[in-house]
Formats: structure tokens, sequence, C-alpha cells
């Protein structure tokens, strides 16, 4: 497998407003929705441009939240985003229990918010993890199931995994059945573990997924990425993983714009660690 980086392309809704802690994105209307983990906001990227879409209320107030202003604690953080019918289901990452809750956006400007919580709490014991480890970035969807990644952290000694849930329950709120977790190790770059930031489902339901090699304490720190890859799965077995280059990009959302004879092209967002710094969109094409 190998990874080419066709283009890169900063993200602005306009001068001086950048496109800030991209996470995720899916498919939207003719577009896509691109998540800002640290907004209550989420990019429509167009071809004619980009504009804000609501995806959740104020928190105490705030709509944007920083480390910096003593608000991070507050935000969503929506880190994973599948299409689902006409919409985008937003997951945050389950680090806090503010990020506990998903985002059901079904048009522009019209969301449901959705306390998930006790889903949350069900796949950390499922993965044996303290409800504060949990870091889940990245989500792929087959059918009615949702394959949900765990990313790992190999300073805390928290493999990269995931667990499959149903959708439909996981939407109405029901108890969650949580299958036996898939554990990867993916290798490492710097002698730091690349861990799952995003995935997406190919034919033959094999999935794609990218990794960063951050390293970073926890799950709510941020730190310096060292390297970057995106590695084939099949089921729990690890089938290929390729640098992605030139970089490092911290790739946090990944989704197919085509599949080709040889390969598969995709669209992939980059968040810059940095409030103030413009979010990248990648052109990347996969060669098997």
């Amino acid at each position: 497998m190998r990874v080419e980086v066709e283009s890169e392309t900063r993200l602005w809704f306009g001068p001086g407003l950048p496109v800030r802690a991209a996470s995720a994105i899916a498919a939207f209307g003719d577009g896509w929705l691109i998540a800002q983990d640290d907004a209550t906001h989420a990019a429509w990227l167009r071809p004619d441009g980009v504009t804000r879409v609501r995806v959740s209320e104020p928190v105490e107030g705030y709509d944007v939240f920083s480390a910096a202003e003593g608000t991070k604690h507050l935000k969503p953080d929506f880190e994973a985003a599948v299409a689902v019918d006409d919409g985008v289901l937003l997951l945050g990452s389950g680090s806090t229990p503010r990020r506990m809750r998903a985002s059901l956006v079904s048009a522009p400007g019209i969301f449901t918010t959705i306390d998930l919580t006790p889903a949350y709490l069900r796949v950390a014991a499922a993965l044996g993890l303290a409800p504060d480890q949990l870091n889940l970035e990245g989500a792929a969807r087959t059918g009615n199931r949702l394959r949900w990644f765990q990313r790992g952290n190999s300073a805390a000694g928290v493999p990269s995994a995931a667990v499959d849930v149903d959708l439909s329950a996981l939407l109405a709120v029901e108890r969650l059945e949580v299958d036996v977790p898939r554990r990867y190790d993916l290798g490492t770059v710097g002698g730091v573990a690349l861990a799952v930031t995003d995935a997406v489902t190919l034919p033959g339901d094999r999935i794609l997924v990218s990794a960063a090699a951050e390293d970073t304490p926890n799950a709510v720190d941020d730190g310096p990425v060292v390297g970057a890859a995106l590695a084939l799965l099949d089921d729990d077995r690890v089938l290929a993983v390729a640098a992605v280059p030139d970089g490092p990009y911290k790739i946090e959302g990944l989704a197919v714009r085509g599949i080709e004879p040889d390969g598969v092209s995709l669209i992939a967002v980059v968040d810059a660690d940095d409030p103030l710094a413009a979010s990248s969109r990648l052109e990347l094409r996969v060669r098997w």
C-alpha cells in the first residue's frame, strides 16, 4: 500500500476566519461537513466555499473553547462523523462528561443533541478503561453497525482498539450491547506509537484508518506529532500500514471520494493544534 498527497488547501470561512481544529468529516448535502472539535459550529465545505453550520447550542454561553481562556473543559469535542440518512452524526470523544454527547445534524442549522453517557460508560467498560481514558476519535459505518475506534496512547498503556455497536440502539439511547473489542498495533514512528484518529469503510467491509504518532501523556492534552500513516484493517487484522508523506500531518478526519480499480481517493482534514491557524484539507490517493 502506498499513499500520495495530491494537494493541500487551507480552510477558511473568510479573511481572518480560519476553520479551527478540524476533527472529523462526512458527506453532507452537496459537500462535506467538517467538525471543529473546539467549537459549536461545523464547517460546510461546498464547491462555492465554506460556511458555518451550528451543530450544538452554546455551552455556558461559549461557542469556541480554548485552554488559554480556561474553557477547554467545556467543549463538546466532536471527533467522529458518519453519514446517517440525509444527515451526519457527530460523536464526542468521551474523554470528559461534557464529551459524552452526540449531535445529529439533519440539515443546515437543524440538529438534535443526544446525551449518550450510558453508552460511553459501557464502551469504556468493554475496553477495560476508566472513563477518563476514553478517546473515541473515529467511527466507520457498515449497514446498521458502527465500528467505534478508541485512539490509543502508549504513554498511558492504552492500545488503539475498536468496538462494534448497533447504530439504531445508540441513537435510541437504548441499553447498548458492545461487542468484544478488537485491538490494533500499527507500529511506531520515532518511538511514538501510531494511534487511530479516524476510519472509513471500504468495499468488502475492510476499513481504512488514519493514525497519528502524537507524543502526549493522556486523552486530553495535545502533544507534538512526529508521524502519520494510513492502515488497512480486515476485522482484527492489520493488513498494511503506509506512511503519509510530507507533513507530519495530524489527520483527524477521513472520507472516501471515490473507489478505483487499484485503490481509493480520499479527502482528509488536518488539525493544526493552534486555534489561530487554519486547518488543512488534503486530497489523498491510496494505491494497493
